[in-house]
């Protein structure tokens, strides 16, 4: 059974250029330039260059369905060339399965509530877009740190763009952020604050808070996938690539690579990752600049057969404009969960689909207001600069 939320507040922003929106996706084997001009001005457009010297371009756009979605990112290293990265990147679902069986909700789509006006309080040290979007920059600890005898070591610390927005879905408040690092490094995570549900639940499904033994709040996860549409080094000319280490339980750990050149529903491993690489881009030392993506801190969920969709930690579909949710997709025309999109389907334009799963079993710490649990992944650049851009 599907249960969803009430919906989603639909917010204007009518001064948004019409191309962030409604721009044609330009097909594969169109390269582009690294970096082409943003397809939004003010106040939906975002350069900062952070304390080191590098800098990032970026787009938003308060969708109805998604909510905060992100368009045309370009990161320029110290001392580089703009390098573009992803043409879009959203939220795609946040799945919230209760341990004895109900409820499970699907908390976003046409289903959701409203985004959070956000105070000042809410936004410290930054400044609030359209009283809905927080862009700040902050300090994300040392860049790096080399001792050098006789000489100051050699380090520096390093920095971060942040953009996020809140929704207040049921009983949480739902943070939604983008951390975009100094070294290239990009960290989508959710944050769910607000208050527990409520839902009480036999001792085996819970954990018992409030005063006595009585009340035992119900566990649940919190299943969230992101939907990422990487244009590295400009449009056109993606591969997803697929590396694992065997060897497990021996003295030597081989390094192998796989190719994904159809459609694909990946399950993570520990060693495992994955890269999106340009075809025809190489850095100085001709390697081909490319974009990773680690997955290890996910809980993995895994549903019932009406949940085929939490079987995977990633997927890989070929582009299509209709599929825009990971579940309860809207489209009428279009199949309805990401693992129905996934059909073997030659991949020439890849979407990349990625859930990290979260298990929340309560604690007494947990009462109004809860503490904020986070989850999310990184993204980090793999031979998009020859050495450390510092």
């Amino acid at each position: 059974m599907v249960t969803v939320r009430l919906p989603l507040l639909i917010l204007s922003c009518a001064a948004l250029v019409a191309g962030l929106t409604g721009a044609a996706h330009v097909p594969p084997g169109a390269h582009a330039s690294a970096a082409q001009a943003p397809s939004c001005g003010a106040p939906y457009r975002i350069e900062r260059t952070l304390p080191g010297g590098a800098a990032w371009r970026l787009c938003w756009e308060m969708r109805t369905i998604e909510g905060l979605t992100l368009a045309d990112v370009v990161y320029t290293p110290v001392g580089g060339a703009p390098i573009s990265v992803l043409r879009s990147t959203a939220l795609a679902q946040i799945h919230v399965p209760y341990d004895s069986g109900e409820p499970r909700f699907h908390d976003i789509g046409t289903l959701g509530e409203n985004a959070v006006v956000l105070q000042e309080a809410d936004c410290p040290g930054g400044e609030r877009r359209e009283q809905f979007v927080c862009v700040g920059v902050r300090p994300r600890g040392h860049a790096y740190l080399k001792p050098r005898p006789g000489e100051p070591n050699l380090s520096a610390q390093g920095s971060e763009l942040v953009v996020y927005a809140a929704f207040q879905v049921g009983w949480y408040t739902y943070l939604v952020e983008w951390a975009f690092s100094d070294d290239g490094a990009i960290t989508p995570r959710v944050g769910a604050t607000g208050s527990l549900s409520g839902f009480t639940a036999a001792p085996e499904y819970g954990w018992p808070t409030k005063r006595g033994s009585t009340h035992v709040e119900q566990s649940h996860s919190h299943n969230v996938f992101w939907r990422l549409d990487f244009d590295v080094a400009g449009r056109g000319g993606d591969v997803v690539e697929q590396y694992d280490f065997t060897g497990s339980g021996t003295a030597r750990r081989a390094l192998s690579r796989k190719v994904l050149t159809e459609e694909t529903a990946a399950v993570n491993r520990r060693t495992r990752w994955w890269r999106v690489a340009d075809s025809g881009t190489l850095n100085a030392d001709g390697h081909r600049v490319s974009w990773e993506i680690g997955n290890s801190d996910s809980a993995e969920y895994r549903g019932p057969d009406d949940e085929a969709f939490t079987r995977a930690d990633l997927y890989v579909s070929q582009y299509r404009a209709c599929e825009r949710l990971a579940t309860t997709n809207p489209a009428p025309d279009c199949a309805q969960s990401v693992d129905r999109y996934v059909d073997g389907e030659r991949l020439t334009d890849p979407v990349v689909w990625v859930g990290v799963s979260y298990h929340h079993v309560a604690r007494d710490e947990d009462a109004d207001p809860m503490p904020t649990h986070w989850q999310g992944f990184r993204i980090t650049p793999r031979d998009v600069t020859a050495e450390n851009p510092r």
